[in-house]
């Protein structure tokens, strides 16, 4: 069956498809990678024509044109769930608003219409013979989005990668209202991060604690980067790959021979992601490979799935964490970094794993304004958003060394275990502020 005609049919320029935009809408973009800057451009242009239109993004490469255009916020709201370089300083100009989600829950919230699609701008691949169009290197909440949205415009893009499912990995003609050639420029390219000393040292730490047949998952920044070159050079055999993001590292594990998913319980010889953000080398990588497989996020981060597999291995960063064990990913106190992302999903599926491990990172001190200070607290710092509670804390690792299982011990336990990788700068300090807190007892365990 021939689809041409339905798709010309719809075919519409960007102007046109954003018309279907009306005041107190609200409008969904691709995202991570996969945002269409042709449809922002095109939205931002009809500023005075609307008033209180919620875009929604994810994690936008781009600061979006029409909040750029619209400094008063009378037209549009940026609304985002995970922080990207471009929308935190959005952020910091008071020009985006957070919206905190738990990833493997946040299909449901626009299948039970807690999260409204009134439009949906989505970029995506050109449409095959059968009539669909895949969501290339986001599958995320993309097919809930879709299933919910009053209205679907797509931006077609030659140079989206065709992704192989998993599931849900592409839309059909026939759920799509319009359809807009884009520019067919290259998605984003994202560089690895920055490698610190202190990353490699964690890095290496971290390493002893992989052993075959692990199934990974790999969160976003240099040491996890770094984990992922040690491994691509290492014996390691037999690992597999359950991850949100994949990134970079996991293509050169894979072409070393260390990536064959034969140990994992489900989806044995896929590595499984959700979204993936790298260089052009990872999106020509995923482009009909059959080695990998795109699920929405509902399945990658369910806990209860990634569980399935044995001995999983979480490695995420974290910002800070104070002697109770509490963990914040995502801001410094009330500024926002970043968001809960999957760390939650993955460090609570981990434990529940048979063999699972999972390490939460951190260098043990950061600069700022009143200088060096340490990222290991005797509270969270006032207004900081508690990601990990102190109940779910698996490990903690600074360079200083890795905790033991913070799960189980007492306050004062959990209180020694952390001044042990805090900075020795800073020890005797925390020894203080413990003693202060009734969370301290004389154990001469501490070695400064």
């Amino acid at each position: 069956m021939s689809y041409i005609k339905e798709y010309q049919s719809k075919l519409k320029s960007a102007d046109e498809a954003v018309k279907s935009v009306k005041s107190g809408d609200t409008v969904h973009y691709s995202e991570f990678a996969m945002a269409s800057h042709i449809l922002d451009e095109a939205l931002a242009k009809r500023k005075d024509e609307l008033r209180d239109v919620i875009v929604r993004t994810v994690s936008n490469y781009f600061p979006p044109k029409t909040i750029l255009s619209d400094p008063e916020k009378k037209h549009f709201i940026l609304h985002e769930s995970h922080m990207s370089a471009a929308t935190r300083k959005l952020h910091d100009q008071d020009l985006c608003y957070h919206l905190p989600i738990s990833y493997s829950e946040c299909g449901q919230y626009y299948d039970r219409g807690q999260i409204p699609v009134d439009v949906a701008l989505l970029r995506v691949a050109p449409m095959d013979k059968h009539g669909f169009f895949n969501l290339g290197a986001s599958n995320s909440v993309g097919p809930n989005v879709l299933d919910a949205a009053k209205t679907v415009v797509l931006e077609v893009n030659k140079s989206v990668p065709k992704c192989l499912g998993g599931n849900k990995e592409a839309v059909h003609i026939s759920k799509v209202d319009i359809i807009v050639e884009g520019d067919d420029k290259p998605l984003v390219e994202v560089p690895p991060a920055p490698v610190s000393e202190e990353d490699k040292a964690i890095a290496a730490l971290i390493m002893k604690e992989i052993e075959d047949g692990a199934c990974l998952q790999l969160g976003i920044g240099g040491m996890p980067n770094t984990i992922g070159a040690l491994i691509a050079e290492s014996d390691l055999k037999d690992l597999g790959i359950h991850t949100e993001m994949l990134c970079d590292s996991m293509v050169d594990m894979y072409e070393a021979g260390r990536v064959t998913g034969r140990k994992k319980n489900i989806d044995p010889g896929k590595m499984v992601w959700t979204f993936a953000m790298g260089r052009q080398r990872l999106y020509d990588f995923l482009d009909e490979n059959p080695a990998c497989a795109s699920y929405p996020a509902d399945y990658t981060n369910d806990p209860f799935v990634i569980s399935q597999n044995d001995k999983v291995v979480s490695i995420n960063n974290a910002l800070e964490i104070d002697l109770y064990g509490q963990v914040c990913s995502e801001s410094s106190g009330t500024r926002h970094i970043s968001g809960t992302g999957g760390q939650f999903d993955f460090h609570y599926g981990a434990f529940r794993s048979r063999g699972g491990k999972g390490f939460l990172c951190l260098s043990s001190t950061a600069k700022s304004k009143e200088g060096v200070v340490s990222r290991i607290k005797p509270i969270i710092t006032p207004g900081g958003i508690v990601t990990m509670p102190r109940s779910l804390v698996f490990k903690i690792v600074t360079e200083y060394g890795m905790t033991k299982m913070i799960k189980g011990l007492s306050n004062w336990e959990r209180a020694e275990e952390l001044i042990k990788v805090a900075h020795p700068d800073f020890r005797d300090e925390l020894i203080k502020e413990a003693q202060k807190n009734k969370i301290w007892r004389r154990s001469n365990k501490i070695d400064n």
